[in-house]
């Protein structure tokens, strides 16, 4: 039996999300049927693939992270090559390593970064429509640094949480927050240890709320301190989400 690490980058527009659904493709079933040939279990069994991070309905990857378990004597290599022959095209394998026995993507990782685009421009360039979120107009760029900067640290971040969620403990560290401007864009960058559900989208909606003007800086302190979904600001789209990286 050998643990696997692969490396993947993907355009979820057409997914459900990285985690095997019921309402639609996941890139979690994409890969485990592919991978299916790979292995010899005797009792059976298919692979199990499980992702570092379990991106929502159509939020992008270029480097997200899954582990998964198989008795193969194929190599790396030609696993990934295989795999990149099979795959649909808006899903790449970018690597294929062994790992130590009993490596989790999930569970080990460190930490992970996002990477979030606001188009800004009055018109949309049709070949970043599925990648950005689509709001024209200026923005003050850099009330929305200083509001970023007070998101930076260990706090509680249960108002940009998912309304309806079930996690109990909603304290997460964040490494990085930062907003710069790139061609008519805005990019927000997020590191952190860990995310609750649509964190990201939800503190990108809060600060282009500062940045429009609808939003003074200092309310981002009463935001964290509220602990409620309702007091923070709109969850952005998934489309103009992607996990970058993640850190082990």
């Amino acid at each position: 039996m050998r643990t696997l690490k692969l490396t993947l980058a993907y355009d979820g527009t057409n997914y459900a999300g990285f985690q095997r659904q019921t309402n639609g493709p996941s890139i979690q079933e994409a890969l485990e049927t592919e991978l299916a040939p790979f292995t010899s279990d005797p009792a059976g069994r298919g692979p199990t693939v499980s992702g570092a991070g379990r991106t929502d309905a159509g939020v992008h990857a270029l480097g997200q992270v899954a582990s998964v378990n198989l008795i193969t004597d194929v190599s790396g290599s030609a696993i990934q090559r295989a795999l990149n022959a099979k795959l649909p095209a808006d899903i790449r394998v970018v690597g294929v390593v062994d790992a130590q026995p009993g490596f989790h993507a999930r569970y080990h990782a460190k930490g992970k970064s996002y990477r979030y685009r606001i188009a800004t421009t009055p018109v949309r360039s049709p070949f970043d429509r599925w990648f950005v979120w689509h709001v024209p107009g200026p923005r003050d760029v850099e009330a929305m640094r200083r509001a970023a900067a007070l998101l930076v640290g260990t706090h509680d971040f249960a108002s940009f949480q998912s309304a309806g969620s079930v996690i109990r403990h909603t304290v997460r560290t964040l490494t990085r927050v930062e907003v710069r401007e790139a061609a008519g864009e805005l990019v927000v960058e997020v590191d952190g240890t860990g995310f609750l559900r649509h964190m990201v989208r939800a503190i990108v909606g809060t600060l282009d709320e500062v940045g429009q003007g609808a939003r003074p800086v200092a309310s981002l302190r009463g935001v964290l301190a509220a602990r409620d979904r309702a007091a923070a600001g709109p969850t952005a789209p998934a489309a103009g989400l992607t996990l970058v990286s993640v850190r082990y």
